[in-house]
Parts: C-alpha cells; structure tokens; sequence
C-alpha cells in the first residue's frame, strides 16, 4: 500500500503573498523613519538658530557695539557675526520677521542686537514637512526662545 506524499513546503502563490506583505510593512518602517528624521533635523537646526542668535547678543553685550544676525530665505542661510555662514537642510522653508529697517533685500534681512542687551526683535520661522518651529526674540531683552507651533 502506498501513501501519498505529502506536499512540504510553500507555493508560489503563498512566498509571492508574504514577499508583498513584507515589503508594505518595511515601506511603512522607512516612511515612519524618515519622518522622525526630519522632526530631528528640524530641532536641530531651531536651536542651532536660536544659539546663533544668543551668540550675536552676546558679542554686542561683550564688545559694546551693535551686532547683527543675517538670514537670507532664498539661499537658506544664516550668519552671525564673525562665524562662517550656515546652511539649512534642503527643503527647509525660513522666513524672518523683523524690523522693515534690518530689511536689506526682498530675500535677507537681519536682527540687530545693541549693546545693552536689546535687540530689533523678531522671529525666525523654519518649516518642513508639516513642521513648525519659531525662534522668537525679545527686542527690549534680546533673548532668544524656541517654539514648535504645529503642536
């Protein structure tokens, strides 16, 4: 008597099945991932804004002169005094609110700080991917604070 051998193993069908399901689940990961990623560039890059910031105020206070923080939202860059220029990551929005008298262009402008501490005032705005963080100045202290609006 013979008995019918039984079938080991996956069809076609089933390896093709889970190979799909693992792939959507692996696409969902990396989204997820990249999503984090750029929730963390954009902190980042906030409270690298905001140091700069604090670091102009704090040249005007030590050399008793006015200094001034430089943003240009077409090139994406900013600068402080007598630091290199910096650069945000491509895709990243800036935008700069501040005093029509520290406007040196359509695209740049800046935030002066004066020797006693006060500044312009303002606010730099970065944005990406749905995300909103506002680096906000005090002009009668000059102090920089970070907030995300999109909360």
């Amino acid at each position: 008597m013979m008995h019918p051998r039984s079938a080991k193993g996956f069809t076609l069908v089933e390896v093709i099945v889970v190979l799909v399901i693992i792939s959507f689940a692996l696409a969902l990961v990396g989204t997820s991932i990249s999503r984090n990623i750029s929730g963390a560039e954009m902190r980042t890059a906030a409270r690298k804004v905001a140091a700069s910031l604090r670091y102009t105020r704090t040249k005007a206070i030590l050399s008793k002169s006015q200094q001034v923080f430089v943003v240009d939202t077409e090139a994406l860059t900013y600068l402080a005094p007598e630091r290199p220029e910096e650069k945000l990551p491509e895709g990243m929005k800036i935008e700069l609110n501040t005093a029509r008298s520290e406007l040196t262009s359509e695209t740049a402008g800046g935030i002066r700080f004066y020797p006693d501490g006060g500044s312009t005032g303002g606010n730099v705005r970065l944005e990406a991917n749905g995300r909103i963080y506002t680096v906000n100045v005090a002009w009668l202290t000059g102090e920089a604070s970070v907030e995300r609006l999109d909360d």
